[in-house]
């Protein structure tokens, strides 16, 4: 007799990245393995995988109320994308144009524009058509292989407009359950226009006002903190990742794109989830981060799209360390939510083999949002897998960034529509 909610996908080409049990974090040598099984099938039981093997004991498709021939494709693991911004009003194309004019990123933030454009614009655009443009952003990110993403706030910066935002991403995360989402608070993305000139008092509306509406709503698994040249203080971001502990809620750090900023060292000792951008990383913050619970995370689309350095991913991972690899999509410097393209630029411009690559936003994405249950294939985690075409070798995947590979999505067990 058919049961109503198995599914049997057979005839996978090469089922990447399948473990017997939760991997966990991978670590330095540990990132260049990624296991995989030749003419293989999946067996799907509601949202979460049942098994796989050969096709050679494949079970009975007697069992299962769908079946899906995967054709000889490849099947992965969903991409895990711990870092977005991805609730934004508008587009900051007029940036663009400045910066290929030759204005700097910090140029742009002095002269009030970056962060604060974009916060201008959010406070003018009602909750409605946030969640619209949102979802809209989503749904492509889903398309293109993504099943699990964080999405922070950081544009509203006043009270009601932080409110909004996550708002806007607790209104997401009911309709696309398919999706694993998280949400960050990120009020100290900047500081508002009308704290201007008067950052501490900014900083004390943070954790005196706004810290316990949003804990008093659940608005927030984590708090996340620029900590950075012309941003925040490393004071300042203990100040609010403190604050934020004592609600029991876990910091994410924006540290070390513009400068070695201590941002690294700060998140380490507060025990954040993870320390993000890093496109400026000494031996320092290597050993600070050695021995730690905190993931480093790059972001190598920020680089790509602003003209500055690339994380030395490489040396991270030759010291031994995990690493994830995130998209950072935001309107103003990394406007895509392309994991793959992430992946790829990962190898070209970073170094990383095809398999270090694939684990930093697979495996080690996952660690990086707090998820245990994704990222990888193995017997209890959520079935959120993408097929291919069949593919020559692993290194395709990155190796052809453009070319439409992905044939089909399939999230908790539920397929896309096409």
């Amino acid at each position: 007799m058919k049961s109503s909610n198995r599914l049997l996908i057979k005839n996978i080409g090469m089922l990447v990245g399948a473990y017997e049990c939760a991997p966990g974090v991978l670590r330095g040598l540990a990132m260049n393995s990624v296991p995989m099984l030749a003419d293989a099938w999946v067996a799907v039981e509601g949202d979460r995988i049942e098994g796989f093997g050969p096709m050679s004991d494949a079970p009975s498709e007697d069992g299962f109320h769908q079946v899906v021939d995967a054709c000889h494709g490849w099947l992965f693991p969903c991409f895990c994308d711990s870092h977005t911004h991805l609730v934004y009003a508008g587009s900051r194309e007029g940036e663009f144009r400045d910066k290929i004019a030759g204005m700097s990123y910090e140029e742009i933030a002095r002269r009030g524009g970056g962060i604060l454009n974009s916060s201008d614009l959010l406070n003018e655009t009602s909750e409605d058509e946030l969640f619209e443009a949102a979802s809209r952003r989503l749904r492509q990110c889903a398309a293109g292989g993504t099943g699990a993403i964080e999405i922070k706030s950081g544009y509203g910066l006043t009270v009601d407009g932080e409110l909004k935002m996550l708002r806007v991403i607790k209104r997401l995360r009911e309709v696309f359950q398919m999706l694993e989402i998280r949400a960050t608070f990120l009020g100290a993305h900047a500081v508002g226009r009308a704290y201007s000139g008067r950052q501490g008092e900014y900083v004390d509306m943070l954790i005196d006002e706004l810290l316990p509406k949003v804990a008093a709503e659940h608005l927030a698994d984590y708090v996340d903190v620029f900590c950075d040249e012309g941003f925040f203080t490393v004071e300042e971001t203990a100040r609010i990742l403190g604050a934020a502990s004592r609600f029991g809620i876990r910091g994410k750090i924006h540290a070390n794109e513009l400068a070695v900023s201590g941002g690294v060292q700060v998140g380490v000792e507060y025990g954040a989830l993870s320390v993000d951008h890093l496109e400026r990383i000494t031996d320092e913050e290597i050993v600070a981060l050695a021995g730690s619970s905190t993931m480093p995370t790059m972001l190598p689309g920020a680089s790509f799209f602003l003209g500055i350095p690339y994380g030395k991913g490489r040396q991270v991972i030759d010291a031994g360390l995990p690493l994830a690899l995130a998209s950072d999509y935001n309107p103003g410097s990394s406007p895509s939510g392309s994991m793959r393209f992430v992946a790829s630029l990962g190898c070209i411009k970073m170094k990383l083999t095809p398999e270090e690559s694939l684990n930093a936003v697979t495996v080690n994405g996952a660690a990086a949002l707090g998820v245990s249950d994704m990222g990888a294939i193995f017997p209890g985690a959520y079935a959120s897998v993408f097929i291919t075409t069949p593919l020559p070798s692993l290194a395709y995947l990155q190796y052809a960034y453009t070319e439409p590979l992905i044939t089909r999505v399939i999230l908790k067990g539920q397929s896309l529509p096409a």
